[in-house]
């Protein structure tokens, strides 16, 4: 109780310097290092008199042990700290956060964290983390470095191309300093957002102390927890409690490995086997205790002269011969896999199809692009129809423009329509930004950009993010004819465009007949957000867009 009553004490103490720690944050850090520059002495006074930090006896526990000279040397007399080491430095930062000054001492949690001089000998650095470039970002790849070791970087200058969950993004210098060390180069995949990739110096003369450099970060401490996960110490180590006699069961747990190992067989029925070319192992022994016999294998010859199959050797024979080849798994489509996943296991999908006319369509299409063509712009396609036609659906029923979370529905004003993309490198969905108040060839000028930026992996997080409504459009280039696509979350609602198909439209009498071209599409709804007849009024308003594609120009 004195215990837990003291470190509330000094938690208290501590969270009366947050006023100061906004403006002085950057002051606060500086002032860890015994190099500490001059300027800084203002702070120094400042969080004398107003931050009473300190780490008192209590709070020692929060501290490597293995320190104690350190943690006990904290004090303001002189300065702030009278020893710093930079593994100390964590644990000083882990606690500060730890007692509620982690809002104001948001910047140690940014993707760059500055070093100082410590026993080890090296001067003032920067390790610079992998960020975090996306919403769903865990991992990322280094397409390439466009600066290299010794080289001098200032802010907003290019590092290197990292390729994340969505795209290839051009990561960018924070700080004026020199390229020090690069420890993950070119092609490095699957590092996680935080781990060390670089280290920028300020001063030229100290980028050759870093040529040897090795982080003691992310990679070592795993390799520590594991190691410590794994093997207990010898203190934990538990003693094999030895039993004065076995039991039945204790022997045949013992036994079990071994028979898995190892199949038991006559001398005689091995030989015979061997001659044979017999698969023993989908042979079922009748002699004691499972074991194979001579007669085993002679009913298994006997059989197979009979043309009696035996289907366990048929099987494994098929997968010996099996050829395959391991094809790697790219940053897309993981995240699109597991968003797919997530999709279907947590939103009610249901789905409604309708058939829509599209001559009248088609007719508009080849006008308009007549008018491109004389005017030099690129020609529309029916997908770019499909699109408009889409978001001035929205616009006449927004409960479909919407999205669930767990409280309410969140209604969207803006109709952004992502645009279903096939690469080689996976599924990218790129967005229209308010496509219902664009023009057609506004909207065919940024489909055809978008695709390419999408197939040569360039897209942008703005390229991507913020799309209320998708369009998946199979039917044009591929010829599907009519498919349910899985809604992309936060969203309530995919429309899946199938083929246009002629067919025979019968008339009023027995030879009365004309011929029409007909395209399926299917809405897949969030039955939280999307009851079915709001559903089926948006289908039947983008019906009527489609098949008087006219009333999309008024």
């Amino acid at each position: 109780m004195m215990r837990g009553s003291h470190l509330f004490g000094h938690s208290r103490k501590i969270k009366n310097g947050q006023s100061i720690l906004p403006r002085d944050t950057a002051l606060l850090i500086r002032c860890f290092s015994k190099s500490a520059d001059p300027s800084t002495n203002g702070a120094d006074k400042i969080l004398r008199s107003r931050l009473p930090l300190y780490v008192p006896e209590e709070l020692n526990v929060h501290l490597d042990r293995r320190v104690p000279e350190t943690v006990n040397s904290f004090s303001f007399k002189g300065s702030l700290f009278k020893s710093y080491s930079p593994r100390a430095a964590m644990k000083v930062r882990n606690l500060v956060t730890g007692l509620g000054l982690n809002h104001s001492l948001s910047c140690f949690q940014t993707t760059t964290a500055r070093g100082f001089s410590s026993d080890s000998g090296l001067p003032a650095h920067q390790e610079i983390g992998m960020p975090s470039l996306s919403p769903t970002m865990t991992e990322g790849n280094i397409a390439r470095w466009l600066k290299k070791e010794g080289d001098k970087v200032s802010p907003g200058e290019v590092l290197c191309e990292v390729e994340t969950d969505k795209a290839t993004v051009e990561m960018e210098c924070m700080e004026e300093g020199y390229l020090a060390k690069i420890l993950r180069g070119d092609g490095s995949k699957d590092i996680k957002v935080g781990e060390v990739i670089a280290i920028t110096v300020e001063e030229e003369d100290d980028i050759e102390k870093f040529k040897d450099y090795k982080p003691d970060g992310a990679a070592g401490g795993a390799k520590e927890s594991a190691s410590a996960s794994t093997s207990p110490s010898k203190k934990e180590e538990v003693e094999p409690v030895s039993s004065p006699e076995p039991t039945k069961t204790s022997k045949v747990v013992d036994e079990a490995p071994r028979k898995e190992d190892r199949i038991f067989m006559s001398p005689a029925a091995r030989k015979l086997a061997e001659d044979h070319n017999v698969p023993v192992s989908s042979i079922k022994g009748t002699g004691p205790d499972g074991r194979i016999v001579k007669a085993d294998i002679e009913d298994y010859l006997a059989s197979s002269a009979k043309g009696v199959s035996v289907s366990s050797a048929k099987a494994t024979t098929a997968a010996q011969a099996l050829d395959y080849s391991d094809m790697p798994v790219s940053q897309i489509r993981k995240v699109t896999a597991s968003r797919l996943l997530l999709s279907k296991q947590t939103i009610p999908h249901y789905y409604l199809t309708v058939d829509t006319r599209t001559d009248k369509l088609m007719d508009l299409r080849s006008q308009l692009n007549s008018l491109q063509e004389a005017s030099g712009g690129k020609r529309i396609s029916l997908n770019d129809l499909v699109i408009k036609a889409a978001a001035l659906a929205l616009r006449k029923v927004p409960q479909c423009n919407s999205s669930w979370t767990n409280d309410f529905i969140r209604q969207y004003h803006s109709v952004n329509v992502n645009v279903a993309v096939q690469t080689d490198n996976g599924l990218f969905v790129p967005v229209i930004r308010d496509a219902d108040k664009k023009g057609l060839s506004t909207i065919a000028d940024e489909v055809k950009h978008l695709a390419q930026k999408a197939k040569e992996n360039n897209l942008k997080p703005e390229d991507y993010e913020g799309g209320t409504f998708t369009v998946s459009n199979l039917g044009g280039p591929f010829g599907v004819k009519q498919f349910c696509g899985i809604i992309n979350p936060p969203q309530a609602a995919i429309l899946a465009v199938g083929s246009a198909e002629k067919r025979v439209i019968p008339g009023a009498g027995p030879d009365q007949y004309e011929f029409g071209s007909f395209m399926s599409v299917t809405l897949s709804c969030d039955h939280r957000v999307i009851d079915g007849a709001i559903g089926a009024e948006y289908l039947k308003a983008f019906k009527g867009y489609i098949e008087n594609p006219h009333s999309m120009l008024l």
